[in-house]
């Protein structure tokens, strides 16, 4: 794994290799996906293992006669303009779908450039992040403050039913994020089922959209309030300045907000998890099956170790996200509250392949330094504070609240 870009859970194979990201599924209808996460040989902490021992039993080659005789028959039969560039792209996606893993896509070489573009930040869509419930159903993962989907209304865990009119059944991340996605100041509808109860209808105008990672300040209190809104490439030096204000200030207590994060960077997650964990204590391991096969551990630089923190967590705080809540409060540096994340615990490498096309594909598991793997189950607040239609409509931020009442406690 290369220290490179990722989301969390994300691996990607260079020269020289690796790299890890993670699902939610990710696709971020800004750009999206999920996402996930990277992890790097940064601190020599990451050892690769070999191949899969499930697959050995498939042959090295697959016979394509069958693909060929569908191919034929579409060729003469088809009512409609075809490609080659469309066929086998179709072909390439299919193999990777066949997986039946939500985490699994192949990327040809636009979808790969705008994967990059999203990994640094960049995008360009809505400002939210997609993935799937354990239904299948499309939801949003996340609405990233201040942007076109947050600011319409969008929240946590809407189920998305049509875009433009047209049913989402049937649909990939993908596919989806594709359609949401479009030029600057034009329009998307979506409709959305909330909390399995109410009908509603979004239109949204999309926006070029550049992710602040992490934003900070201190309150009249001496609180430290530290935002990060998704794990990218500039987080560690963000959260360092952040952590070094803090510790100048002497203050009497850190909130670390990680809610609506869909996630990114392994190596980002590391870094803000070291400002509290002393050198060599781990932040996560990855297993293939029982085996592990690679632990991230925390790098020294603890400016902030002995100082009160509080993580913040929703339902929208997947991937690194998770990784970073679990590290601080398995290794009993931070309280948890809010309410239970995404649950994303699956480790994915990118694969670079002919034609600037990329594989990303799901090769192992990733677990907290207490043992415990979150994917599909999320990570369970300390104390749980919800927030309700009236908070959100007075603009109330109960689980804040909670978090500085907590800190301000002797």
């Amino acid at each position: 794994m290369y220290s490179g870009r990722a989301k969390a859970g994300e691996k990607r194979e260079k020269t020289p290799w690796w790299m890890i990201t993670g699902k939610v599924v990710a696709a971020l209808a800004i750009v999206a996906v999920v996402f996930e996460a990277g992890v790097g040989f940064g601190n020599g902490s990451i050892h690769l293992s070999g191949g899969n021992d499930q697959n050995n039993g498939l042959p090295n080659k697959l016979d394509y006669s069958s693909v060929d005789e569908v191919y034929r028959t579409l060729k003469t039969n088809y009512d409609g303009k075809l490609t080659e560039t469309q066929l086998l792209d179709g072909i390439k996606k299919g193999i990777a779908e066949s997986t039946n893993d939500p985490y699994t896509s192949y990327f040809n070489a636009k979808d790969a450039k705008e994967f990059e573009n999203q990994l640094q930040g960049t995008f360009s869509g809505i400002g939210a992040e997609l993935g799937e419930n354990e239904q299948g159903s499309l939801i949003i993962v996340s609405p990233i403050d201040g942007f076109p989907a947050q600011k319409a209304g969008l929240r946590a865990q809407d189920a998305i039913v049509s875009i433009d009119g047209k049913p989402t059944a049937g649909l990939s991340v993908d596919e989806a994020v594709t359609k949401i996605r479009g030029p600057k100041d034009s329009k998307v509808t979506l409709r959305v089922i909330r909390d399995k109860t109410q009908d509603l209808s979004f239109t949204i105008t999309r926006a070029d959209i550049k992710i602040p990672s992490v934003k900070w300040e201190v309150s009249s209190d001496n609180i430290g309030y530290m935002k990060i809104n998704q794990f990218s490439d500039d987080t560690a030096e963000l959260s360092q300045k952040a952590a070094t204000e803090f510790k100048d200030k002497g203050v009497k207590g850190v909130v670390l907000d990680l809610r609506g994060n869909p996630g990114g960077l392994v190596n980002a997650a590391t870094a803000v998890s070291s400002l509290w964990l002393p050198e060599g204590k781990m932040i996560l391991q990855e297993r293939k099956g029982t085996t592990a096969v690679s632990t991230e551990l925390a790098n020294g630089n603890n400016i902030l170790n002995g100082v009160k923190t509080v993580v913040l967590v929703d339902g929208g705080s997947a991937s690194a996200s998770e990784i970073t809540a679990g590290a601080l409060h398995d290794n009993k540096v931070a309280t948890v509250i809010g309410e239970k994340s995404f649950g994303k615990g699956v480790v994915q490498q990118i694969i670079p392949l002919r034609g600037d096309a990329e594989l990303k594909v799901t090769i192992a598991s990733w677990y907290r330094p207490n043992g415990q793997n979150i994917n599909k189950k999320g990570i369970t607040p300390d104390k749980e504070v919800k927030m309700t239609d009236d908070d959100y409509k007075q603009g109330k931020d109960p689980q804040k609240d909670a978090a500085i009442q907590f800190l301000n406690q002797n």
